[in-house]
């Protein structure tokens, strides 16, 4: 029996497929399916970024999280992490943050005379830009080699990253005292961008719930987290993502809404090729996480917000006038000719 294709959520929200179809317990789907039930042991009600971060692993890219403060980003990506058996670091971005202090750096060593290289943070499998839009352009830029060459040059000298390599930053937007807003070189970098919302009242509730009886996020050992996937299964599940198939007709729908962009009165700045394949990226980890080996048109469009929403530059006038990118994206998945 096939799989129904997931439909379209609203623009505010990152993708949240159905129940994975079944499958073996040591399948690779199974295994991340499993992963999105451990996050859930301590977060509660944010399954939609989980997915949204998943599909990224998937992807071999890297996520931010937006969202006002307190909606658990931090805890998100922190639990996610103790549920993968993978090597992670968590960076807090900060004013007076270096490059060095991100990448690494040469040290002395007066007993040799000699320099030698201290790996930083960088060097791991999953690493948190906790407050990435806090430091200064420069030290945002010392990214910027890691996420797209994954490697960092030091002293003239290239040093790879660990396989598998991924960068979940977070930033604030309603707070903008002391912030660097984030490039538009760098937001390419970012496979999806995935908009964090407040709960609703019954995950609220649920929420208190959990700290009236005693739930310690900063204890995810005692909430019952455990590592349930490792590079391994990453890799497998890659490997069946790869096999998802596409149709010609579907790759030219994924160039036109790409195209349309680019043509809006209300943008300046429409979507890259590099935008286009990272959408027809993410619309194969979605087909994959709903159980098909093929990608339907419908499966672009549930992804086409959470990976275009930072691809584009709205116009000023058109801020002016409160449109945004979401409202301009919304026109143009109405506009462009779906395939039958």
């Amino acid at each position: 029996m096939s799989t129904p294709s997931p439909q379209p959520l609203p623009p505010t929200q990152a993708p949240v497929p159905p129940p994975p179809p079944a499958s073996a317990p040591d399948s690779p789907r199974a295994r991340l399916a499993a992963l999105r039930q451990e996050v859930g042991k301590a977060v509660v009600g944010q399954e939609a970024a989980v997915t949204g971060l998943v599909i990224g692993l998937l992807c071999r890219g890297h996520v931010l999280l937006e969202g006002v403060p307190g909606v658990a980003k931090t805890l998100l990506v922190r639990t996610l992490a103790a549920s993968l058996d993978m090597a992670t670091t968590r960076v807090q971005f900060t004013p007076d943050l270096m490059p060095g202090d991100v990448t690494g750096s040469l040290v002395y060593d007066s007993r040799t005379a000699e320099f030698s290289f201290r790996e930083g943070p960088v060097f791991t499998n999953l690493m948190l830009a906790d407050e990435i839009n806090r430091t200064p352009p420069k030290t945002q830029a010392s990214l910027l080699e890691a996420m797209e060459e994954r490697q960092v040059s030091v002293d003239g000298r290239p040093r790879p990253l660990p396989d598998p390599f991924m960068v979940i930053a977070t930033q604030n937007p309603v707070e903008y005292e002391g912030t660097y807003p984030l490039p538009e070189a760098q937001l390419d970098r970012f496979l999806l961008k995935l908009l964090v919302p407040l709960p609703e009242r019954h995950d609220e509730i649920e929420v208190l719930n959990r700290h009236a009886h005693a739930f310690d996020p900063r204890d995810l050992t005692g909430a019952g987290v455990r590592p349930v996937a490792g590079p391994a299964d990453l890799a497998a599940a890659r490997e069946e993502v790869a096999r998802v198939q596409v149709a010609p007709e579907v790759l030219g729908y994924v160039v036109d809404i790409c195209r349309a962009t680019r043509t809006s009165p209300s943008l300046s700045l429409g979507v890259s090729p590099r935008g286009a394949t990272a959408l027809l990226a993410t619309a194969r980890a979605w087909a994959w996480l709903t159980g098909r080996d093929y990608v339907t048109p419908d499966d672009v469009k549930a992804l086409a917000h959470a990976t275009l929403r930072h691809r584009v530059q709205l116009r000023a006038e058109a801020e002016l006038e409160g449109v945004t990118a979401e409202t301009v994206l919304d026109g143009v998945l109405r506009t462009v000719p779906v395939p039958r």
